[in-house]
């Protein structure tokens, strides 16, 4: 923007006029809700808000809020994304996609979005399926998940998003999932971020992988399997007794009991979101053994894509004067004359 001026809002001004279509049940309305409240909460103005989708249940989000908004191609939203960016540098962008349209037919325009860092909001719907076709297993399914395209259970080890956003060059990576409380502060750190900002959003699918997070979102087991990761506070969870240590034989992170709260005589780290090994340890920790990590896991920002392509352009042009007229005739050039019409000779 370029009214410095904040955008007062309430979630009622973020939402259209359109019927909110997907399965009842589906961890997409939370998900919408929680963007919903996260847009008030930084200033947020719905004329200069662009969401961008692909294909898939996730993608019919742009509908759903109340600011401009493209439903484009299978896989390609990030290039809309790049595109819209490019030509208004001001516009807030958020980029909607899933983990078949994200990480499959769209990994590679996923992967570039990223390592060029898009100042931009990607928010990667995670339901472990492919719910708008039909229940097939997508990229990010467990081994041995039972769908019609895998009916003896997929042999298929799983991609994981953070990782794959880590490894593409990503600035900033978190994690949360739809009825989380604690969404739309990870929303919120990911709007403040200056460049690619990506957030893996675990979203059940109440037809095709119904209750598929269940062993790490239900109130009743959350505090003894999620570890929130906030900077500069301990890696703590069920309720403080127990952690997560720097293992300094294997260079790998492990579980430590905590006695009487003193987390520091039990090695417990710290968590650091500049850490970029740490990331990679906490997103890559097998569930089950370990908590699921969850919050900002990394966040170390460098200079945006588009601020640098607007510096290289201003660069280029600084100084000259435009002239179409002398850009037509520069290079090599010919003259095409009229034909004798008797000998089909030239003039």
């Amino acid at each position: 923007m370029n009214d410095m001026t904040p955008i007062q809002t309430t979630l009622k001004d973020w939402e259209s006029d359109q019927e909110v279509r997907w399965c009842p049940g589906c961890g997409d309305y939370a998900i919408l809700k929680a963007v919903q409240r996260t847009l008030p909460m930084v200033n947020a103005d719905p004329k200069n808000t662009v969401f961008v989708s692909g294909i898939g249940c996730s993608s019919r989000f742009p509908y759903y809020v109340e600011s401009y908004g493209f439903h484009t191609i299978h896989g390609r939203a990030p290039a809309f994304a790049t595109g819209i960016k490019l030509a208004n540098p001001d516009l807030d962008v958020w980029l909607v996609t899933g983990d078949g349209d994200g990480m499959s037919i769209g990994g590679n325009h996923t992967m570039h979005v990223l390592r060029r860092n898009l100042n931009c909001q990607i928010m990667l719907f995670n339901n472990e399926i492919y719910g708008l076709t039909k229940g097939q297993y997508s990229p990010t399914s467990r081994t041995g998940t039972n769908s019609p395209t895998s009916p003896i259970g997929s042999v298929d080890r799983p991609a994981l998003p953070c990782a794959f956003a880590l490894g593409s060059g990503a600035r900033f990576v978190a994690r949360g999932y739809d009825i989380s409380k604690d969404l739309p502060e990870v929303l919120k750190a990911a709007y403040e971020h200056k460049g690619a900002a990506f957030v893996e959003i675990f979203q059940n699918c109440i037809v095709y992988n119904k209750d598929r997070f269940d062993d790490f979102t239900q109130k009743k087991v959350a505090d003894d399997t999620q570890v929130w990761c906030r900077d500069g506070e301990p890696l703590l969870f069920a309720k403080g007794t127990k952690g997560l240590a720097l293992d300094c034989d294997t260079l790998s992170l492990k579980v430590v009991d905590v006695v009487d709260g003193d987390w520091e005589a039990a090695g417990v780290a710290v968590h650091n979101v500049k850490n970029r090994g740490l990331a990679h340890m906490l997103v890559e920790m097998p569930f089950g053994a370990f908590p699921m990590a969850l919050g900002v896991i990394y966040d170390d920002p460098r200079p945006t894509f588009e601020s640098e392509v607007v510096a290289e352009r201003a660069k280029l042009i600084e100084g000259k004067t435009a002239d179409l007229g002398k850009l037509l005739a520069k290079g090599q050039t010919w003259t095409v004359e009229e034909k004798d019409a008797a000998h089909g000779l030239m003039d």
